[in-house]
């Protein structure tokens, strides 16, 4: 990707769905073998990955102009291959289901972005819980029901996982008997899980808070459902126009969902406002004040706004901190970030960024999804062309990411490598 910064956006961005709640979505249509029709589901490389594999796994897959209906897979292949899960972290959703639905499951362990270790362990220690044998052999781990399904059981969380409360979540609703999951995760894609399951005629009770009581019931049927917008999608646009110095309304996203940032940025001199829930509004940011931030589970400040607020801070006045408690390794954009010219030191977990930086046009690499979304904030704040390369990690979760730019006046193009 090729952008030419120092160009103030201004006009309208419409956000897409939310990819980490499509992805949990489409994993749970292998709880029955009714029709599930999903809409708003983003068009980004993890969610076709996962189509793929649903398709693999036996279910019959439709691509609709705004999602996909999927059916069930009656004689399954219950096994997630590693040549099509290799660049996808989610493919740990599919356990869950495919245990709780068909008692086995065979899943390649995931891969995805190098942001340090994405264990596991919680969603095995989970289906334990639930009464299944756990294996690994080659690569693979292997979870098999007891003869008559999952049963009810207690879960608590060492520390909150979306992805271990979901495929988790999964894996119980078609258990026999009660499950209390402790320490659950809190994020807004739970939720929407939640939400979608419950439809489909799971019994789920606290969803969005620290313990959620499951209620198995004996089989799960179709419905209709539409993914919740995406809150980072969101939250890396209002960075965009708060660095150009612009003005974006950024419509069909869920204000609620993003408190957090939107108070950051306001201390840092942003000035947003929200003529409704579903609309946001960022005007001419020109006096940034530096402010700190530390990354929590919801509902603290999103580990994955960290590094675009990172970006933003390069241009703001004074020294800020930003703590990285979520992820290890998740600092590898400081080093390109450093090459445009910005002045960040890191000890541990924690980055010093002194501003305002004068940003400078550069030869740049993604390292994760998340990095390049930085990379790219920072191209635009920045004097000259900016070459991002391996932009498929960019294009792993964000839709349309150099349309909507351009559309608002940014200068981006995609170019051969």
């Amino acid at each position: 990707m090729r952008i030419e910064g120092g160009r103030p956006l201004s006009g309208t961005v419409q956000i897409s769905g939310a990819k980490n709640a499509a992805l949990p979505a489409l994993a749970a249509t292998l709880l029955t073998e009714g029709q599930v029709t999903l809409s708003g589901i983003p068009p980004v490389a993890d969610i076709r990955t996962m189509a793929r594999l649903l398709a693999r796994i036996g279910a019959a897959v439709e691509e609709r102009s705004d999602g996909y209906r999927v059916r069930g897979a009656s004689e399954p292949e219950p096994t997630a291959p590693y040549d099509l899960v290799k660049t996808m972290r989610a493919s740990s959703l599919v356990l869950g289901p495919l245990a709780g639905h068909y008692g086995r499951a065979r899943v390649s362990l995931p891969g995805g972005c190098a942001i340090g270790a994405r264990p596991i362990d919680m969603h095995l220690t989970g289906l334990k819980a639930l009464g299944a044998s756990i294996g690994q052999e080659r690569g693979y781990i292997e979870a098999v029901a007891p003869r008559g399904g999952l049963v009810g059981g207690r879960i608590r969380f060492r520390r909150p996982t979306v992805t271990g409360t979901e495929d988790l979540l999964m894996a119980a609703v078609l258990a026999k008997g009660e499950s209390v999951f402790e320490n659950a995760a809190r994020e807004p894609e739970v939720v929407d899980l939640a939400d979608l399951l419950t439809k489909m005629g799971a019994r789920i009770e606290g969803a969005g808070t620290r313990t959620i009581h499951v209620e198995g019931v004996p089989s799960l049927h179709g419905t209709e459902h539409r993914i919740i917008p995406d809150r980072i999608e969101t939250g890396t646009y209002l960075v965009a126009g708060a660095l150009t110095a612009g003005r974006l309304t950024i419509r069909g996203t869920r204000r609620e969902h993003l408190e957090r940032v939107i108070e950051r940025m306001r201390a840092a001199g942003c000035r947003i406002g929200s003529p409704d829930a579903n609309t946001l509004e960022i005007d001419g940011c020109t006096d940034l004040t530096a402010v700190d931030i530390t990354t929590r589970e919801h509902p603290g400040f999103p580990t994955d706004m960290q590094a675009q607020f990172m970006a933003l801070m390069t241009q703001a006045s004074g020294t800020s901190k930003v703590v990285e408690t979520v992820f290890e390794n998740r600092f590898m954009h400081v080093l390109e970030l450093q090459r445009m010219g910005a002045d960040i030191r890191i000890s541990g977990n924690t980055a010093v960024i002194r501003g305002p930086a004068q940003l400078s046009g550069a030869q740049v690499m993604a390292s994760d999804l998340r990095a390049s979304a930085c990379l790219v904030l920072g191209a635009l704040a920045a004097r000259g062309t900016t070459t991002l390369h391996r932009i498929y990690h960019l294009q792993r979760g964000y839709a349309n990411m150099a349309e909507k730019l351009r559309a608002v006046g940014a200068r981006v193009e995609i170019v051969d490598a």
